[in-house]
């Protein structure tokens, strides 16, 4: 919201310039609106982008594995053109770049990699490129000279934290004392020292009891409450991970999401959203912002 207010105010103070401009018949000062509306039209081009990004885990670091296909070298070796591309792409991007895996092929080329592109919205931008990639081309391991198709699987998640804070909010907590009963001696019973704790947003409730101290009960309580929201949260985040990996063994040749052409025509097709790009060479070199933007841009 803040910045959609700094738009709409830069907005209005170029729309301002403008006229005074055309009134003085001012080619300078012209030319300074001109200038402003132009870095707005950029601004904005970004912030719609931008607002693209709400998915829960959009802003966190991503991890990618990229995966040779069948195919031996040729496979291989599109993988290796495929790292490249997108260590190519997080060099553009300012993203810290580091290689955790790396499988080198058996002649040429590589088995699999994977690594973690770090900054804003890394994984927002990369979860975009899941899938199969397929290339096309005149094979350079092949003494013939036959056109050759290769795989590769792309696999992109988020990184998540591995340190789980537990905060837990007043307001979020509903207290309660009360007498204790059972063993535990005549004070124990006799004086409301037992502690009920209810915590509305997991629905679990805490009790203790055994300590003659109120104070100390609510303690004990509070360390229980908060045990068992770490094991729910630890439990939540494995369950992502599964459903993730789980996501990634459903990803079958035949189904690629781009096409990358090199012969006997030259042309990036992205089969999802119709998008044909001629300049392979530039996307290879990490060009692929026009696929991500499109594919963000199409979501809905």
């Amino acid at each position: 919201m803040d910045r959609y207010a700094q738009f709409s105010s830069d907005l209005e103070e170029s729309a301002l310039l403008l006229d005074m401009a055309i009134e003085e018949s001012d080619d300078e000062t012209l030319q300074e609106a001109s200038e402003q509306l132009e870095t707005l039209k950029s601004g904005l081009r970004q912030f719609s982008l931008d607002i693209m990004l709400d998915g829960r885990d959009d802003q966190n670091n991503a991890i990618v594995s990229i995966n040779a296909g069948a195919g031996g070298t040729e496979a291989q070796d599109w993988t290796e053109m495929l790292f490249r591309m997108y260590s190519r792409w997080t060099e553009r991007k300012g993203y810290k770049f580091d290689i955790i895996d790396y499988q080198p092929g058996d002649e040429a080329g590589i088995k699999s990699v994977t690594f973690t592109a770090a900054g804003e919205y890394a994984y927002g931008y990369l979860k975009t490129e899941n899938g199969v990639h397929r290339l096309v081309r005149i094979s350079p391991f092949n003494a013939n000279g036959k056109r050759h198709t290769s795989f590769s699987s792309v696999f992109v998640y988020p990184e998540l934290a591995n340190e789980i804070v537990i905060e837990i909010e007043t307001k979020d907590l509903r207290i309660d004392v009360y007498r204790a009963s059972g063993a535990g001696g005549q004070h124990v019973n006799k004086t409301c020292s037992a502690v009920r704790i209810t915590h509305f947003p997991s629905s679990i409730v805490v009790q203790c009891q055994q300590e003659s101290s109120q104070h100390r009960n609510k303690e004990m309580a509070m360390k229980v409450l908060k045990a068992r929201l770490y094991q729910q949260e630890t439990r939540r985040q494995e369950e992502k991970l599964h459903e993730l990996h789980s996501g990634k063994d459903e990803i079958g040749f035949g189904s690629q999401i781009r096409s990358y052409i090199l012969h006997p025509y030259q042309m990036v097709k992205d089969h999802r959203i119709n998008l044909d790009i001629g300049n392979v060479n530039s996307v290879l070199d990490g060009g692929i912002d026009p696929f991500i933007e499109a594919v963000l841009r199409n979501k809905n």
